[in-house]
């Protein structure tokens, strides 16, 4: 069944479309980022280990802050939180560019900056993912979410192939150059962002931070769907991480190149690009299912790369991994709006990507030495036997199998609880 409501007729609201493009340059910045970075730390030690260790870094302080961020999000204004998580980026990554240039970077500094781009980007997740709601109406929810994702994946594109091309020519240095210019970008474009305050009405304004946090967690348990899904992707995300982030750059530089490797992760998000066209037309009622299973193809990357691939084979996988992980990306996004109430929702993310990001560092940081101890293809083999294995465990619980669409409309406040009564009075 298709939607008969063009994709394109939600750019008329002029909020939406200042929260997509600087969605998508900030994601151009965060797609550029580790492409150049990843060959930074292999010019500057040449080591995986050392890369694995700066790429786990960023992954650690991003755990350590995403609650915070998600509560954040709920008290203060998501616009003016992605404004200053965009900034601070693009100093961060001004700074690094200009020590990478200046020849004075080292491994410590790598090291504190990765970890203030973990903070800003865990400040800045919830808020960006739960602002989209606030800025169309109900009934356009669902066009607007993939024509958000398929800003945010063009610019995956452009920075993945710009980042490679960049550090195969110009440098490193310059790429993150580029990628500081990218989030100021971001940021004039977050200044334009103008929506109503997020309906609170159902939570009073002094509750504590622990009550906040409490709240956000009984919403994530109540629905086992959420969960589950979140442990499928705690799996699936620490054996891709390892695999693309840190062994991944590894076997390029020795086979295909730093360009072909930029080329080969911006075909996954033409993949991407090309579902977000049709996932947005859709109307598939167990969309979140599909979604899960699609999840399957995160093991196609860790097999070709497994075989040393030629650039036609890994750019095919890659793609098809795209196209996949787009079905799921939409319907995660769609089955939380849909059931989760508005004014948690942004807490809910958190617990979202605190779960599916927990085993991010340990992944990353583990690639280098197994791929040492046991050689990349059998690290990379057993790394796709996880993703399989995690996703058929996900597709098989009730929760995930009987979720249904509803009508692409966004969850009520929820009522208050007994404790929050008794808080607002005190």
């Amino acid at each position: 069944m298709t939607d008969q409501a063009p994709v394109r007729a939600v750019l008329r609201h002029r909020a939406f479309r200042q929260l997509a493009a600087g969605r998508a340059f900030t994601v151009f910045g965060n797609s550029l980022a580790p492409v150049a970075l990843s060959f930074a730390v292999l010019d500057l030690t040449g080591s995986l280990g050392d890369l694995g260790l700066v790429v786990g870094v960023r992954s650690l302080a991003n755990v350590a802050a995403l609650l915070f961020g998600g509560v954040l999000a709920d008290r203060v204004r998501r616009a003016v939180i992605l404004q200053g998580s965009a900034l601070g980026s693009a100093v961060v990554q001004g700074v690094l560019a200009l020590s990478v240039l200046l020849g004075f970077a080292s491994m410590p500094l790598l090291l504190v900056l990765s970890m203030c781009n973990g903070l800003l980007a865990a400040l800045s997740l919830p808020a960006a993912a739960s602002l989209t709601p606030q800025t169309v109406p109900a009934g356009e929810l669902r066009q607007a979410n993939a024509l958000a994702r398929m800003g945010m994946n063009v610019g995956t594109i452009a920075g993945s192939s710009l980042g490679g091309l960049l550090a195969s020519t110009a440098g490193p240095g310059w790429a993150l150059a580029v990628d500081a210019v990218s989030f100021l970008v971001g940021a004039g474009c977050y200044l334009a962002v103008r929506v109503p305050a997020a309906d609170r009405s159902g939570v009073p304004q002094k509750l504590r931070l622990t009550a906040e946090l409490h709240d956000g967690w009984r919403e994530f348990i109540a629905r086992s769907w959420v969960w589950v899904v979140v442990l499928q992707f705690m799996v699936v995300n620490a054996a891709v991480s390892g695999g693309i982030q840190v062994i991944g750059p590894g076997i390029a530089d020795a086979t295909i190149g730093r360009t072909a490797w930029g080329f080969a992760l911006a075909a996954q998000m033409a993949g991407a690009v090309v579902a977000g066209g049709l996932v947005a037309r859709l109307r598939v009622r167990r969309a979140l299912l599909l979604g899960v299973v699609a999840v399957a193809s995160e093991a196609l990357p860790l097999l070709a790369l497994a075989q040393r691939p030629g650039v036609a084979l890994l750019v095919s996988v890659m793609f098809v991994c795209g196209f996949a992980l787009e079905w799921f990306a939409v319907a995660w996004d769609l089955s939380l709006q849909e059931n989760v109430p508005a004014d948690r929702l942004a807490r809910v993310y958190s617990y979202d990507a605190l779960g599916s990001f927990l085993a991010l560092p340990l992944g990353e940081m583990a690639a280098g030495p197994l791929a040492d101890r046991f050689g990349t293809r059998a690290t990379l083999l057993v790394g796709a036997l996880l993703v399989l294995a995690a996703t058929a465990a996900a597709a098989g619980t009730r929760g995930v199998r009987s979720l249904v669409v509803l009508a692409g409309r966004p969850a009520a406040p929820a009522p208050r609880t007994e404790d929050e009564e008794v808080m607002s009075l005190s």
